[in-house]
């Protein structure tokens, strides 16, 4: 007799636990992944501009000064 209750308790919590097997919790969706790829660079001229522009002011600087120490 305690073996068929026994085994009455463990197939009412056998049931008992797979009828709230998703739980209760609301399902979470995961927004897509997106694969960006990588841009190449389209020159490297773009880069030298401002230094470029840096030596030119600091060449007529150099040069403003030395003019004005000869007189």
């Amino acid at each position: 007799m305690t073996f068929v209750k026994l085994a009455a308790a463990a197939a009412l919590a056998v049931t008992a636990t797979t009828a709230t097997a998703g739980g209760l919790a609301p399902e979470i969706d995961e927004p897509p992944v997106v694969i960006v790829d990588p841009v190449e660079p389209t020159s490297s001229l773009s880069g030298l501009v401002v230094p470029a522009i840096l030596v030119a002011l600091i060449a007529v600087a150099a040069s403003s000064e030395s003019d004005s120490d000869s007189e």
